[in-house]
């Protein structure tokens, strides 16, 4: 979906299927729409991973061990990494904008420490439809699979009592691999395809202590903005262009 989101969606619509969402946010967003409205913005959340409210000097010392411990999920090295850069939220975001059909403006990332809200949608009237649960995939995967009927689940059950719920803007400056994923959405063709492979490349090497976290940053970032802009690709191109900027990371080490 975020490398070839649009040829995705189009090849839905020709075969008449209907996609269904995994992830917990985009599932939540999915819940939350079900009773229909005209959406008046998406919120879409996250945990802010295992460096939340750090500074720019703290990230440039970040290991791969501190990384890969995420406060709220357990996930694998890979995704864990990205939620520590923040860069899983953009991967979200450009997730959205394709299975809702919507425009990136009507994105807007909320880092929820809690991992208790999971998404919300806000409607033309204004009203605000939140989908919340522990923090466990078992629940949004079950729905997937049993939808649109709901089922017992293995998961246990929420309880909010004691608890507190904080929401907050992300921090761009310190994590700017967020704020790149949304110019590369609003750009559109070939890009998002660029920063995902070469993301995908740049966290690898970082994971085998090749570059700082701060290189993979900055590796990402200039690679997906540089690369040659295809405008309507097709799926030879996305595939290219992924290539292509996978093979541009291996010469920033």
């Amino acid at each position: 979906m975020v490398a070839g989101g649009t040829l995705v969606t189009d090849a839905v619509k020709k075969g008449g299927a209907t996609l269904l969402p995994v992830d917990s946010e985009h599932s939540a967003i999915f819940q939350c729409l079900q009773g229909g409205g005209r959406i008046k913005k998406i919120l879409l959340t996250g945990s802010g991973g295992p460096f939340l409210g750090q500074s720019k000097e703290y990230i440039k010392n970040v290991t791969p061990e501190m990384a890969i411990k995420h406060p709220r999920w357990n996930m694998g090295r890979k995704i864990s990494v990205d939620s520590a850069s923040l860069m899983n939220k953009g991967l979200e975001l450009i997730e959205a904008v394709h299975l809702f059909d919507v425009s990136p403006d009507k994105v807007e990332v909320v880092i929820h420490p809690q991992s208790i809200v999971h998404s919300l949608v806000e409607f033309e009237d204004s009203a605000v439809i939140a989908q919340l649960g522990v923090p466990d995939m078992r629940l949004c995967i079950q729905y997937a699979i049993t939808y649109p009927e709901r089922m017992p689940s293995p998961a246990d059950s929420l309880d909010l009592f004691g608890k507190e719920l904080n929401f907050q803007k992300p921090d761009t400056e310190t994590f700017p691999l967020l704020a790149l994923a949304r110019r590369s959405i609003e750009r559109g063709g070939n890009i998002p395809a660029v920063m995902n492979g070469a993301n995908e490349e740049a966290v690898a090497l970082f994971l085998d202590g090749k570059i700082s976290f701060n290189k993979l940053f900055d590796t990402v970032i200039d690679i997906t903005e540089n690369f040659n802009y295809i405008p309507n690709p097709t799926l030879d191109d996305i595939l290219a262009s992924d290539k292509e900027a996978r093979n541009l990371v291996a010469l920033c080490k």
